[in-house]
């Protein structure tokens, strides 16, 4: 199984940790030169599902869409059935080289796995499936964002890139968001606990690049201007929440907060290690 590590050619401190990270586990990598939005700013113009027809992708997202299709498309037409795909931003738990040197342990039917947590609640199937060294896998069945580290299966990367051919969307959104046709119907899994997660939440060496240009749009679009809500909407979402929660509960799913296997020799902080009674 291929690992493919999406990486700016003016970061070269990014390449250095994650070529350490990657060292320290005993795992090769191959570098795929990230599509640069400062090169290219027309990306912000090109067209976008129309969920972001209010909050739009900035060009900095929508290059990040195209650095991870440049990976997807060397998983679709690579002999192996997967390829894993990580930013170059990861901290890997010390227990990663195990679990990447070989793809048997992933069951069948994955489209893909996530390997890293974002530390925010998410949502998971019951059902445990034992992967060894510590580490199992759930099914995915609420939108958990980031695309530090995950897998995806050959067919999935074709897929990927066929839905991303005429339109741009979120990386993170595309693989795990079931709002998105791209992952509803598929079959993803978690690794719980987490293989990887960025550097921001354990060590915030490196900072997200994306994140200022995220929350300039946001800022703009208005979205983050609190309104307050009639009594009658504030009904619907409770009747609609606690709805949700007894058909959650029926079906054997429940939220969590996904905690990270810790990496060698640095102790996580608070935040990584979930801060949360509900953390797996």
């Amino acid at each position: 199984m291929k690992c493919l590590v999406i990486n700016l050619d003016r970061s070269p401190d990014r390449l250095a940790h994650i070529t350490a990270e990657f060292a320290r586990i005993g795992i090769a990598f191959e570098r795929i030169v990230a599509t640069d939005a400062r090169d290219h700013p027309e990306l912000a113009l090109q067209p976008q599902f129309a969920i972001y027809a209010v909050r739009h992708l900035s060009s900095s997202e929508v290059a990040c869409m195209h650095s991870h299709r440049a990976c997807w498309s060397i998983i679709a037409q690579d002999d192996a059935p997967y390829g894993a795909v990580f930013e170059d931003d990861v901290v890997f738990s010390a227990k990663a080289g195990a679990i990447l040197a070989d793809s048997g342990w992933i069951p069948a039917d994955a489209d893909a796995v996530k390997l890293e947590t974002f530390f925010s609640k998410t949502m998971i199937q019951r059902k445990r499936i034992a992967v060894g060294n510590g580490f199992s896998l759930f099914r995915l069945r609420r939108s958990h964002m980031g695309t530090g580290g995950y897998i995806v299966s050959r067919q999935m990367a074709r897929d990927l890139l066929e839905a991303t051919a005429q339109a741009s969307a979120a990386a993170d959104d595309l693989l795990f968001n079931p709002a998105f046709p791209t992952s509803a119907s598929k079959t993803i899994y978690q690794l719980v606990p987490a293989l990887c997660a960025q550097d921001q939440f354990v060590g915030d060496r490196l900072p997200s690049l994306l994140y200022e240009e995220r929350e300039a749009e946001w800022v703009a679009s208005g979205l983050t201007i609190k309104r307050r809500k009639p009594v009658a909407e504030k009904v619907r979402v409770e009747i609609r929440r606690v709805v949700e929660w007894v058909v959650d509960h029926c079906k054997l799913r429940h939220y969590t907060v996904v905690a990270l296997d810790p990496p060698a020799e640095e102790p996580m902080s608070c935040q990584a290690a979930g801060g949360n009674e509900n953390a797996l």
